[in-house]
């Protein structure tokens, strides 16, 4: 199985005739897969390659600089996260990989919005700026994807966005550095895991590394394509479509060639509801199956799945 190419421009800029056919290409992708490249997502390549050099450049600072903006804790999920940090697959050392997490840019000073800050090196406006006009480039995006779920689920339009609507998401800035000496048995650059929320939107340079497990158990490769971003689906998602799109479990695997001395760099939008929507299985999606899971509040489910990861 190969994971799907489509053209998404005419989504956004035609009939509902051709949204629908664009939206029954998702639908197949997201049950048959889990994944899929949308072409044309409506990102100007200039912003991408941008993000891509100052990322580049915050990893290179010195540890000691990076670490002023250090995760803390999983209700802010915001900051650096060192080498190895990070375990997504539980049962196997920490990743070969270091991350920056963004969330939504909150001015606001009072107790509840402390949760909510982003981190800054205030001397790197700079880097500010290209990450927060990602982050927004980004959000529209994620918004049409969940218009062509929704269309493909045959349930109103807005359904998916009017609960994305606080916007709750994750940017996330990442670099597998070189690999310089011999990995911990059972070690990778990002172990096996499935996404938490609804979609992630996946830009990825051309090192390579990405693994997606096909639904016969299968690893296959998810290799960078031009002009493309990788969209996946998410725990939550699969959890509303009771299964009829899949959290497909994918890695970061350790190259076997000479790119084992190069970093890799990519950058991941995590797309989650609000915390306070209720992740209850859609009645059309029940129709053939009783719903596999209970309902569960976003915010709840994404707390649990931070607490076993860190």
């Amino acid at each position: 199985m190969q994971i799907p190419v489509i053209d998404f421009q005419p989504f956004t800029t035609s009939d509902s005739a051709t949204r629908q056919a664009v939206a029954q290409q998702v639908y197949q992708a997201g049950r048959e897969i889990g994944f899929m490249y949308l072409k044309n997502p409506g990102i100007p390549p200039q912003l991408i390659e941008a993000l891509f050099t100052q990322s580049q450049s915050f990893f290179n600072l010195p540890l000691e600089v990076k670490q002023q903006l250090a995760w803390s804790d999983k209700v802010s999920n915001r900051g650096y996260v060192g080498i190895e940090r990070e375990r997504l697959d539980p049962d196997k050392p920490g990743d070969l990989k270091e991350a920056f997490n963004v969330g939504k840019e909150d001015s606001s000073y009072d107790a509840a919005a402390a949760m909510r800050i982003n981190k800054w090196l205030p001397e790197y406006k700079g880097f500010r700026h290209d990450v927060l006009a990602f982050w927004d480039a980004c959000c529209e995006v994620a918004a049409s994807v969940l218009q062509a779920f929704a269309i493909a689920l045959q349930v109103p339009e807005d359904f998916f966005t009017t609960k994305h609507d606080q916007q709750n998401h994750t940017l996330r800035l990442l670099h597998y550095p070189p690999i310089e000496q011999s990995p911990k048995p059972g070690q990778v650059r990002a172990g096996v895991h499935s996404d938490y929320g609804s979609i992630t939107l996946l830009f990825q340079d051309r090192v390579g590394g990405l693994e997606v497990q096909t639904r016969s158990g299968e690893w296959i490769l998810a290799p960078a394509i031009p002009n493309t971003v990788v969209v996946n689906t998410g725990d939550l998602m699969q959890r509303w479509t009771n299964h009829v799109f899949c959290s497909t479990k994918h890695r970061v695997m350790i190259p076997t060639d000479e790119r084992i001395k190069r970093s890799r760099y990519s950058i991941a939008f995590f797309c989650h509801p609000n915390h306070d929507a209720v992740i209850a299985c859609l009645p059309g999606c029940s129709r053939e199956n009783p719903a596999i899971y209970p309902p569960v509040s976003a915010g709840e489910y994404l707390l649990s799945r931070l607490q076993a990861t860190y």
